[in-house]
């Protein structure tokens, strides 16, 4: 276990809070900002984010603040904010951030528009920094309570990826290291719209058979668009490829699939990311449609979410244009188109 240091966690949402308490569990001095008084306020008041994270007591070594100078003496500053705020936290951060300063983020997904990766959108803002990303199968409600959970810390600098592993690791949290950020990253965003899909299947209430062909295929077409990208296929099969797809597609704690099962059982989409709140996999299904028709990447299943979401179609008969597709070899080698 790494000696102790001082981190600031930035996001006092769920996943923020459970990683500033699996920290300060193992004797590290940590900081956690949230930009909003109010929600501060309210987890001083219960001792516990009592919204997200209920019954599990934030205790007063966890230092809570809105003051962003938290950061000025952290060895290490993870960003667990949302998807649309990476861009503006890291800009804020620049002038109070010392260079050198190991920044990592924790959120996954795709910045809009741009469909930049987030390791890049905070390079860019924070060019002094080292940074990575963590990323792999971890529900905020489990790592809160201890539940042990292993994750990938990864960077194109290798030694900035060991550091965040080395501050991290401890007997309830395995951290393993990557130089493939690409691929870390790119599984932790895609995974969400297969999950979102899975939850349409449950939702339609059409089996365990047909949740497993989406969950297996849906990992191809992630490889797929991520090779293209440049990432490495191994990556796929690890902690930030199938692992996170099996906790996303199988687990209630995940939104993606609440929202899924919601659209399933006839909601319309904008609703059921409405009730259940932030919904990773709703905006990814846009993203990487859109990088799959840039890079010209078949990618079905994330076109069928896509056109579900975006276009109106009735989810059965999303799976009806999937299981109707032309026939194929499994292995992408295996293929050949017929004249």
């Amino acid at each position: 276990m790494a000696e102790q240091a001082r981190l600031a966690v930035l996001g006092a949402g769920g996943w923020g809070t459970a990683l500033a308490l699996m920290a300060d569990r193992y004797g590290h001095a940590v900081s956690l900002w949230s930009p909003f008084a109010q929600e501060i306020a309210e987890i001083r008041r219960f001792d516990e984010h009592r919204r997200l994270l209920p019954g599990v007591p934030v205790p007063p070594s966890v230092r809570l603040t809105d003051d962003l100078s938290c950061v000025r003496e952290a060895r290490l500053v993870i960003l667990a904010v949302p998807s649309f705020a990476v861009a503006e936290t890291a800009a804020r951060l620049r002038p109070v951030l010392t260079p050198g300063t190991l920044v990592a983020n924790a959120g996954k997904g795709l910045e809009a528009g741009t469909h930049r990766r987030f390791t890049q959108v905070i390079a860019e803002a924070l060019p002094a920094a080292r940074v990575a990303a963590l990323s792999g199968p971890s529900h905020a409600e489990e790592v809160a309570r201890g539940v042990p959970t292993s994750v990938l810390s990864a960077s194109e600098d290798i030694a900035a990826a060991e550091e965040v592993q080395e501050l991290l690791m401890n007997p309830r949290f395995r951290v393993y290291a990557s130089d493939d950020v690409a691929g870390v990253e790119l599984g932790g965003a895609l995974k969400n719209v297969i999950a979102l899909a899975a939850g349409i299947c449950d939702g339609l209430e059409i089996g365990d058979n047909t949740k497993a062909a989406l969950m297996t295929r849906g990992l191809a077409e992630m490889a797929r668009l991520g090779i293209a990208l440049g990432a490495r296929a191994e990556t796929f099969a690890g902690l930030s490829g199938m692992g996170d797809l099996i906790v996303t597609c199988g687990s209630l704690h995940s939104r993606n699939r609440r929202a899924g099962i919601l659209i399933g059982q006839g909601l319309a989409p904008e609703e059921a990311v409405r009730r259940v709140g932030t919904v990773e996999g709703y905006h990814a299904a846009r993203a990487g449609w859109e990088l799959a028709r840039s890079c010209g990447v078949e990618m079905p299943i994330t076109e069928q979410c896509y056109a579900v979401c975006y276009q109106g179609q009735p989810p059965r008969e999303a799976i009806s244009r999937l299981m109707e597709r032309p026939r194929r070899h499994e292995t992408e080698a295996g293929w050949r188109p017929r004249a």
